[in-house]
């Protein structure tokens, strides 16, 4: 018999509490084992991802849900610095954002984003969309390792 996976560490990019209840609450509902990080703007998640500062002990994530609208470094900037990085790009990002102009779907996609997922207002179906994002990279879609786990090149 195989051991339960480790959870599916997600890192949660957002500036908006009510927004990161939400993620949680849809994260908690079913079982798919998680352990959520939220920082609340791109220079965090930045800090978070290079393990830097109060974040040395961090885990690397699995997956980085990135809000586009944050002050201070949004999650356009903390986007190229993270493609851009040789030991962070293979992490799957998810640009999850209230906005639907096309030239941020254009940019984000162009910065090497994996989906770009507009917040739904419907409480249902934010859950819903959440659920999807969860169980696709939760039981669906193939990981890259962890650092920890990286095969030698």
């Amino acid at each position: 018999m195989n051991p339960d996976p480790p959870p599916l560490q997600v890192l949660i990019v957002e500036d908006d509490l009510g927004d990161v209840a939400l993620v949680e609450s849809a994260f908690a509902e079913h079982s798919i084992g998680s352990q959520l990080h939220h920082v609340a703007d791109g220079g965090e998640a930045l800090a978070f991802l290079r393990r830097e500062g109060r974040f040395a002990a961090a885990p690397r994530p699995d997956l980085i849900m990135l809000d586009l609208n944050m002050p201070r470094v949004d999650g356009r900037q903390a986007l190229t610095e993270i493609k851009a990085d040789e030991d962070l790009k293979s992490i799957p990002t998810i640009v999850f954002t209230t906005s639907a102009a096309e030239s941020d779907v254009y940019e984000t996609y162009s910065a090497h984003a994996n989906a770009y997922v507009t917040k739904p207002i419907n409480l249902d179906d934010y859950d819903r969309v959440v659920m999807q994002i969860r169980n696709f990279y939760g039981h669906i879609a193939t990981l890259p390792r962890r650092s920890s786990e990286a095969p030698a090149t």
